[in-house]
């Protein structure tokens, strides 16, 4: 046998004892990846499946619904050759998720998993049904709040969705395609996100990757500690499946919604009356910011809260309540975090300088633009921007509170773009570009200076509000 020196099978022994150590290191963070099983078994008892039978009515709107989508929506609440909505399963039968909030029966969920409903019945973990009955819903938020007769149930502890930070692991349960308490986990992706849905402006969402599902909506999203943070109400997807962008609607303004309701079986929230924009770096140069920052005012209802303060057409907001406002949609789920009759301070850039307002909110309800008729004068002004205007009458002028001297009405809409632009003849034109208008004459001799592939930035009042409206002249 032949002998070798003792240093060279130290040698040896090194060599072969490198690629474990390797292999043990690159095992090493294996230990600390999370077990959410402890949690699981302690938050899936109050994790409930729902199932809803659609009335006439329900049937119909959800047919309305998925026929009047544009086509990403259509992709995404389902339509033929691609899955049905997150919550929506067959025809006449909308299933979803939902948690037990309180021990006496209380059950939280979606809106559009109830909406138009006949019957609902709740699925308890222990396979047993109870019905339920519905206390109130908002659509504006996708809130249900729902009682079943029974008591001493499990319930979830709701946590702050405020604290979350990109990065954190979350996890939701849910019943995706009926799978019951199906369990999936991922990360925050981001917070104070903006909905695709327009109706939903006053939630600002929470996006994670969590695998989110028909059949998930109204199912909790839970933090490590197995606390409620969200309710996952949406996702954005091509195919109408899960592509990694989940939405989930945070615990306080949930809960907000679920004290209204138990008190007044509705939910009012407080409305400034503006409508807005975000500042593109563009329009800050123009508006001398040294960055795209703040809400710009695109127009600002007649008598509205932000008219009564002060707010004008081409004001950006800056802050709200001593927080500042990066994008434009920061601003409504602020505004709708507050009851109708407080009191809101805000920052405004007027003309190159800060003005600080304070605005009294108003609730926010749905309102119709009401035209209003008046006779025609006489002196028209030949058809210039596609438009045919006359001198503004008296009465008008006083109905819109106007001052002598300010705007022309307009006659009739013969442009194309003018009339794609939203202008209806009744509309007052207050200001073409920058100069004001006050009679046919100055209308004439400003609009004049404009040719085909000029833009025209129109200040328009009508019944209802003040605001700029722009087009391409052909």
């Amino acid at each position: 046998m032949k002998a070798y020196s003792p240093s060279f099978l130290m040698l040896v022994l090194t060599l072969l004892a490198a690629p474990l150590t390797g292999r043990a290191e690159q095992a090493a963070p294996l230990v600390n990846l999370p077990d959410f099983t402890r949690l699981v078994e302690q938050a899936g008892p109050a994790v409930v499946n729902i199932e809803a039978t659609l009335g006439e009515r329900g049937d119909r709107q959800a047919r309305v619904e998925e026929e009047e989508l544009p086509e990403i929506f259509r992709r995404f609440f389902g339509q033929p050759g691609f899955p049905p909505a997150p919550g929506r399963g067959p025809r006449g039968v909308s299933q979803g998720t939902g948690f037990i909030i309180s021990a006496d029966g209380y059950v939280l969920t979606n809106h559009h998993v109830i909406d138009g409903a006949s019957e609902i019945l709740v699925r308890m973990a222990d396979r047993s049904e109870l019905k339920a009955e519905l206390v109130g819903s908002d659509p504006l938020s996708d809130i249900a709040l729902l009682k079943v007769p029974a008591k001493n149930l499990p319930t979830l502890a709701l946590g702050d969705s405020r604290s979350l930070k990109p990065g954190q692991w979350v996890l939701a349960i849910g019943s995706p395609f009926g799978f019951d308490h199906s369990v999936t986990a991922g990360i925050v992706s981001g917070v104070g996100r903006r909905s695709l849905d327009p109706s939903q402006q006053y939630v600002p969402f929470i996006q994670t990757d969590v695998a989110i599902n028909r059949g998930n909506s109204g199912g909790p999203l839970l933090n490590t500690s197995g606390e409620v943070v969200g309710i996952n109400s949406q996702i954005f997807s091509n195919s109408g499946g899960y592509m990694g962008v989940s939405f989930a609607i945070p615990i306080e303004v949930a809960m907000n919604a679920v004290r209204q309701l138990r008190e007044t079986g509705k939910v009012v929230r407080g409305q400034l009356g503006v409508r807005i924009q975000d500042v593109d770096r563009e329009l800050a140069g123009e508006l001398g910011l040294d960055r795209p920052v703040g809400a710009y005012v695109v127009s600002v209802e007649n008598d509205s809260a932000a008219a009564k303060a002060g707010i004008r057409p081409g004001d950006v907001i800056l802050a709200f309540n001593g927080q500042d406002i990066a994008r434009s949609a920061q601003l409504p789920p602020l505004v709708g975090a507050l009851a109708p009759g407080a009191r809101a301070s805000l920052e405004v850039l007027r003309e190159g300088k800060r003005r600080n307002l304070v605005a009294v909110l108003e609730a926010l309800e749905p309102s119709e633009l009401v035209a209003t008729a008046e006779p025609t004068p006489a002196q028209t002004a030949p058809d210039l921007l596609g438009l045919v205007v006359e001198e503004l009458g008296a009465a008008r002028r006083a109905e819109l509170g106007l001052g002598a001297g300010e705007g022309v009405r307009i006659a009739r809409v013969t442009g194309l773009a003018a009339r794609q632009a939203g202008l209806n003849p009744g509309d007052v034109i207050l200001q073409v570009g920058r100069q004001k208008v006050g009679s046919v004459a100055e209308f004439r001799e400003v609009a004049k200076a404009y040719g085909p592939g000029d833009e025209v930035r129109l200040l328009v009042r009508n019944a209802r509000s003040t605001g700029f409206v722009s087009f391409i002249l052909r």
